[in-house]
């Protein structure tokens, strides 16, 4: 429906009444979908009225955004007063009574005057002449009203419905309708409503004949409020008792105690007069107790101070009242407390119960380390004492086994009385007698398997030292009270030039020593002695090489043999003070030291006393192309690998090219014969080696050689000239270029290739099983691990046939009895 159905209307003179048009006209189907079209807004007056507000003289004409008239608020609101409708069964009545008489001035004569004339807007057209004809006060009854709906949903006629409405009749309780409008009464001042006393008009109390109290409201209040506890019977009526019982688990379950106390500050507590206002109404009590029961008993309500004024008894005993309640309080105040007292007995029992299964499992646990006690100092009485004649005491092994087995089964007691002490007094003495007679260079697996089991049973994985002192592990202490002393006495009368046995007894037992036991071994006892050797050698008179007998202590002393560096340099230098290059011995001597002393030491001892004379030899040396003698250029040359690159290029740039083309300038300028010429060429370079010829400044001083051959062939110098010497010379000149240049580019294929294989594979091991493996395949040893098989938690692995497992970097070998730890090289000769 358009916003004219809503809000627009059209006045149409139908017998003279107004009535609103609800019919669709062209210009609402032009307009309804047309989203240019001038919408109506509604005014205030227009949402507040409806058809009945004001309009001005433009309204007749469909509605638009126009200008707004001003409203004028000076022109009073009137209503149209009807009076009271009377109801349904009266206008029936009157219908019977005057059936026959239904003019239009009979009925507008029994229809009250309007009290206020209405506006012209609410007289519908001809009001007086045609009211009594269409309404009933006003309102027509049932004629033509609600017929709008039918354009509708009809939704306010199902409103009306719900609400208890019948068509054909008027609203209200008895469906009487109203006719007079509700009267306004002006109030006096500015207070609130009820302020000036009764605002009822006399149109309400006509129309609602209600007393309007409040004191009567009040009584018909507690009137009512008290009608659940009046008896029926009436105030003659005799009240029928109630009582309440309470089983003691009632009581045991509700948990209270009434405490009366027969003092008098108590008794004067009990007597203190309550109000209670937390209700919607005041109450009174007359002791804290009262209060405390006022929702003890639903059924009875709590004594008021009108009620006891009121109430009314013939037979009253307040004393026995009191004397009763009285008991019956000190006998739930008892049931109360032995309920409490017998819990706390339960409570007692289980906590004593707990208390006996604690102590029970405590007492059974001291029985059972009494037990493992016992079982511990029987195992502790086998061990050797003083009293121990020599020979009847257990062996070693013997008391291996017993430590073994309180490490296994008593290890708690074991770590708690700190048994592993027991060695000093038990093993000691065994392995000082077994030691007594050890000669570690003749035999140095001599009681190897033994000090491995004990290293096991006694070492502690926790522990560090890193010297001697009174807290040191056992193990530790056992070597060093024991098996120290031994190796001392046999390092002092040890030879250093008889190197192999002490090397080999030091890599074997290496293994089974702590690092600090192992420093001070070498530190304190084999350096001092390679030092004093040194100090005696003389490399012109000893037939024994000094490295023979000192770089077997490489892996072992590694960099503390640098304090053995300087006098053995010195004292070679001395001897090559009367040195000749045509001595090969002091290249074999000084050859194995390359890889020992550093790079800068090594380069200047070579300066100082080798390249002088080899230099010296250099210019000794006569080039003749007829009569060569090549033995002192070998003498030089023998020296490549000894002495660095650039020491040895500086050599023969000085020392050689410059003679070697000196002479072949000579030749070229005397008639020569160029193919003896290019062999001559030829031989020279064939004597300097690939890594030589790679060199910038040898290879220009031979690319000097082609270029002067070059300029000798291309000016004719030395007269006749052979022919082809041209063509050859120029060959051979393109020839040694290409070589030149494939060798260059072969040598920048292999650095490439190097370095993809270091970017590839790192070739360095990451760990000892790494190198271990490393070495297998260099020396085609097979290295695989033994599937399922394992000695101590350890892989057991084959090495070729030999069976080795690894244990914090050191190799074990399967021997006899026991694994015996052995060094790389000795492992890879064993297993070849």
């Amino acid at each position: 429906m358009s916003m004219s159905h809503l809000y627009g209307r059209r006045e149409e003179e139908e017998e003279g009444v107004e009535v609103e048009s609800f019919e669709i006209t062209d210009w609402d189907l032009a307009n309804e979908f047309n989203p240019d079209r001038r919408k109506f807004r509604q005014s205030k007056e227009q949402a507040t009225y409806g058809i009945w507000a004001e309009k001005d003289s433009d309204e007749d004409e469909r509605p638009s955004f126009g200008g707004k008239k001003s409203k004028d608020y000076t022109v009073p609101v009137s209503f149209v007063s009807g009076g009271l409708r009377k109801s349904a069964a009266e206008e029936k009545e009157r219908e019977k009574e005057g059936s026959s008489d239904d003019s239009d001035d009979d009925t507008s004569a029994k229809l009250p005057p309007s009290r206020v004339t209405a506006p012209k807007k609410l007289q519908m057209g001809n009001f007086c002449g045609n009211q009594s004809k269409r309404f009933a006060g006003g309102i027509q009854s049932g004629q033509g009203i609600g017929n709008w709906e039918k354009h509708t949903k009809g939704i306010g006629q199902k409103l009306l419905q719900k609400m208890g409405y019948q068509p054909g009749k008027g609203l209200g309780k008895n469906a009487q309708g109203i006719i007079n409008p509700i009267e306004a009464k002006i109030r006096k001042g500015k207070g609130a409503v009820g302020a000036y006393g009764n605002e009822r008009t006399q149109q309400s109390l006509q129309d609602f004949p209600v007393v309007d109290s409040e004191e009567e409201e009040e009584k018909e209040f507690q009137k009512e409020l008290g009608q659940w506890r009046k008896d029926p019977a009436g105030p003659a009526g005799k009240k029928k008792p109630k009582y309440s019982y309470r089983t003691a688990d009632e009581l045991k379950a509700k948990g209270k105690i009434v405490s009366r106390s027969t003092s008098a500050t108590a008794g004067e507590l009990a007597q203190v007069k309550v109000i209670d206002m937390t209700g919607r109404e005041q109450k009174v009590y007359y002791s804290y107790s009262q209060m405390s029961h006022k929702h003890s008993v639903p059924d009875e309500a709590p004594p008021s101070l009108a009620s006891q004024d009121q109430k009314v008894s013939g037979f009253a005993l307040p004393e026995l009242e009191h004397n009763l309640q009285l008991l019956i309080d000190l006998t739930e105040q008892n049931i109360l407390q032995s309920a409490r007292r017998l819990q706390h007995e339960k409570d007692v029992v289980v906590s004593l119960s707990h208390e006996s299964k604690a102590l029970q499992s405590r007492l059974e646990s001291e029985q059972e380390s009494i037990r493992r006690m016992e079982a511990v100092l029987a195992l502790v009485e086998r061990f050797p004492s003083e009293e121990t004649a020599p020979g009847e005491g257990p062996t070693l092994q013997e008391c291996a086994q017993i430590f073994e087995t309180l490490q296994t089964d008593y290890y708690e007691e074991y770590k708690m009385m700190g048994l592993a002490d027991l060695a000093v007094a038990v093993i000691h003495p065994l392995l000082k007698e077994k030691l007594s007679s050890w000669d570690p260079v003749k035999d140095s697996s001599y009681c190897l398997e033994d000090i491995g089991l004990w290293r096991a049973i006694l070492e502690s994985r926790d522990m560090h030292p890193s010297g001697p002192h009174s807290n040191m592990d056992p193990y530790h202490r056992l070597l060093w009270e024991v098996w120290i002393p031994v190796m001392r006495s046999c390092v002092s009368g040890w030879q250093p030039r008889m190197v192999g046995p002490m090397v080999d007894c030091m890599e074997m037992w290496v293994p089974l020593l702590p690092p600090w036991i192992v420093d001070h071994l070498l530190e304190q006892m084999i350096l001092p002695r390679l030092q004093r050797e040194v100090d005696s050698w003389n490399p012109l008179t000893d037939t024994v090489p000094i490295h023979s007998w000192i770089h077997p202590w490489l892996p072992l002393l590694q960099s503390r043999l640098e304090p053995l560096y300087p006098p053995i340099r010195s004292k070679l230098s001395n001897a090559l003070q009367r040195w000749h290059p045509s001595d090969a011995s002091a290249r074999l001597i000084l050859q194995p030291w390359k890889n020992v002393f550093t790079a800068g030491a090594w380069e200047a001892f070579m300066v100082k006393n080798i390249i002088p004379k080899l230099a010296l030899c250099l210019e000794e040396l006569v080039i003749n192309p007829h009569q060569q003698q090549m033995e002192p250029f070998h003498w030089v040359m023998d020296w490549e690998g000894m002495l660095s690159l650039s020491s040895l290029v500086s050599l023969l740039e000085k020392n050689f090219f410059a003679k070697w083309l000196q002479v072949l300038c000579s030749w070229l300028s005397n008639s020569p014969n160029y193919e003896e010429i290019t062999k001559w060429y030829l031989g020279w370079k064939s004597m300097f080696s690939d890594l030589l010829l790679a060199q910038a400044l040898i290879k220009e001083k031979f690319n000097e050689a082609l270029d002067i051959m070059n300029r000798a062939v291309s000016s004719g110098m030395g007269g006749y000239m052979q022919p082809g010497a041209r063509e050859n010379i120029a060959y051979l000149t393109q020839t040694e270029r290409r070589k030149d240049f494939q060798y260059e580019a072969l040598q920048e294929r292999r650095d490439a290739e190097s370095v993809a294989h270091r970017g590839i594979s790192a070739g360095v091991p990451t760990n000892f099983k790494d190198l271990i493996q490393t070495k297998a395949e260099e020396n085609n040893i097979v290295f695989m691990p033994l599937v399922g098989k394992r000695h101590e938690g350890k892989q057991l692995y084959t090495f070729g046939r030999i069976v080795i497992f690894i244990d914090r970097g050191v190799v074990f070998v399967q021997g006899e009895k026991t694994w015996v730890p052995t060094s790389l090289q000795s492992l890879i000769d064993m297993a070849k």
